[in-house]
């Protein structure tokens, strides 16, 4: 299972910063990732990294704006979104899968997604 936290809204400019914990069949998943999907648009890949490796991977969209980070003592992964834009605004759901893919259909256990609303 995967439970995704926080999200809110903030203004343009401002962070939020979302968690997600992970437990049962994927915890043995390779790789834990972020997606969002804003209304009328297709799910998108924002970041990702692997339990075993320190290496995250960005969408150029999020790319020195966004970090994802993984506590594997606690299970959980997190994703620190500062200077926020109103582009960001979407519902963001956490991923885990087998491999580091961008494509949201290589991509095995979903969480509940979580809204984030930046204001201009």
């Amino acid at each position: 299972q995967l439970q995704a936290s926080g999200g809110g809204l903030v203004q343009a400019g401002g962070s939020l910063s979302l968690s997600c914990a992970v437990s049962g069949r994927t915890f043995s998943s390779a790789v834990m990732g972020w997606f969002r999907q804003a209304p009328e648009k297709e799910r998108e890949f924002v970041a990702a990294i692997e339990w075993s490796s320190d290496s995250p991977y960005y969408a150029d969209a999020v790319k020195g704006r966004f970090t994802i980070a993984r506590d594997n003592a606690k299970n959980t992964v997190y994703l620190q979104m500062n200077t926020l834009k109103p582009e960001d605004t979407a519902i963001y759901y956490c991923a885990a899968g087998a491999q580091l893919l961008t494509s949201p259909t290589t991509w095995n256990h979903w969480g509940r997604g979580t809204q984030v609303t930046v204001s201009s």
